[in-house]
């Protein structure tokens, strides 16, 4: 995980979003809240088990590497193109179509591993990524050994099971994440809109084998973080939203250009608190990860039960997500036109009429919305339905630092009358910060 962080807040700052937050307080109180997506259908596949043994064996060849190189994985160090040599020989002898691309940075050549599985809809993308690069003062098992190690074994199961999936099937391993998520910014911003509105959803993985875990899952999408919160359920493991690396990782990037993101994460420098401890064992007053950014983040450093669990994870997503039936393209009514949101002001609406429909609107009502701003944790943003009734898609927060909303939301609206008027309603809570609607749809 990057050591930059958008993410932090001056005092001033999260004390001014703070009051904000608790004069909109009952506002929010009164807004329902936008449902998560619907539980993929039963057709979609069950994944096979992941077998840590041989995500351990990926590990301990990383460990091998940096050993053999200097006691780093890092960018511009032999032991990081030694690491992306061992993924692409495995890739290449599972039948996976590889590519290796170059960047620059710090003066050095970077190197991005991209892996495509035959077959699935090439208009529906789903990726699967993890940097692969490590911090120059240690070897990087944990950070981000854990991540590539699991997604490859991910994608070799694919490979053995001759997964035929839906949606095409495309995994990643990123460089120089560590010097500002470089790597993966750069695959990013090569890629034409056109290939980017094919990406049905990018999975991050950073971090998932820390010896004092957590049980962190992104909550940037909901259907994506419904994925993985049903997984952990039907285990009977709690878990929390993730905010220690919000905007520090590879899906950073993704999310910037409106793909839709998810991930797991065991947690790095922050301390788990007692109660963390109560629900998930280990040590209270301890670092997630005490050796975080370290010489000793070794593959002694790797808690196994988080990390045999979360490579299932990955392969629950993989296969439900990948193989679920393909959803025809509904009926869209879209607003396009600019609407400026003030600093700290008054709510603005944008409007979309609809008509010609019978009946209720959809209990899987999606709301795309475009929102360019410079801090979306400024914004509550509501659906307005005709008779007045507001939805809520997203709340003030005063962590959530990154630039824009861009997204996709489902709304049970099977209560409200299809046609008339819909709004969609953004207020900016905090000063500093400017923005506008760029655009918004509703997809029936």
């Amino acid at each position: 995980m990057s050591l930059s962080s958008t993410s932090r807040l001056s005092t001033s700052r999260r004390t001014a979003a703070a009051v904000a937050l608790a004069l909109t307080g009952l506002v929010a109180a009164t807004a329902p809240a936008a449902s998560a997506a619907p539980t993929a259908p039963a057709a979609a596949l069950a994944a096979p088990d992941i077998p840590l043994a041989n995500v351990k064996a990926h590990l301990t060849q990383l460990q091998s590497i940096a050993t053999a190189n200097g006691g780093n994985r890092a960018h511009g160090r032999p032991g990081y193109k030694a690491s992306i040599d061992y993924l692409k020989a495995k890739l290449d002898a599972a039948g996976f179509t590889t590519s290796v691309t170059t960047f620059t940075s710090s003066g050095a050549t970077g190197y991005n591993l991209i892996a495509d599985w035959p077959g699935g809809d090439p208009h529906q993308i789903l990726m699967s990524g993890a940097h692969l690069d490590s911090v120059s003062s240690g070897p990087g098992i944990n950070d981000n050994g854990s991540g590539s190690a699991a997604v490859l074994e991910t994608a070799l199961t694919v490979s053995r099971a001759q997964l035929k999936p839906t949606k095409h099937l495309r995994f990643g391993w990123w460089g120089a994440e560590e010097l500002g998520l470089v790597g993966s910014k750069a695959y990013v911003n090569s890629l034409p809109a056109t290939e980017r509105s094919k990406f049905s959803g990018y999975l991050n993985f950073d971090m998932i084998g820390s010896p004092n875990p957590g049980y962190f899952v992104y909550d940037d999408d909901p259907a994506i973080e419904k994925t993985f919160k049903d997984y952990y359920a039907g285990l009977g493991v709690p878990t929390e939203i993730e905010t220690e690396g919000d905007g520090r990782s590879d899906h950073a990037n993704f999310k910037n250009v409106g793909i839709p993101v998810g991930g797991l994460f065991t947690g790095a420098s922050r301390t788990k608190t007692s109660a963390q401890a109560q629900k998930w064992g280990g040590t209270a007053g301890t670092a997630f990860d005490r050796c975080y950014h370290s010489s000793c983040d070794t593959t002694a450093n790797i808690n196994d039960t988080a990390l045999d669990r979360n490579s299932d994870a990955i392969a629950h997503a993989v296969w439900t997500l990948g193989t679920e039936p393909a959803v025809p393209p509904g009926d869209v009514h879209e607003n396009t036109t600019d609407v400026a949101v003030p600093d700290n002001g008054a709510a603005v609406t944008s409007s979309v009429t609809v008509s010609g429909r019978t009946g209720n609107a959809p209990a899987a009502l999606k709301v795309g919305v475009d929102i360019k701003h410079t801090w979306r944790g400024d914004l509550v943003v509501d659906l307005v339905a005709p008779d007045g009734t507001a939805y809520r898609l997203k709340s003030s927060s005063s962590s959530d630092s990154a630039d824009n909303v861009i997204a996709t939301y489902t709304v049970d609206a099977s209560s409200e009358a299809a046609n008339g008027t819909w709004k969609l309603r953004v207020q900016d809570i905090a000063t500093q910060d400017t923005g506008y609607i760029d655009s918004w749809k509703l997809t029936f």
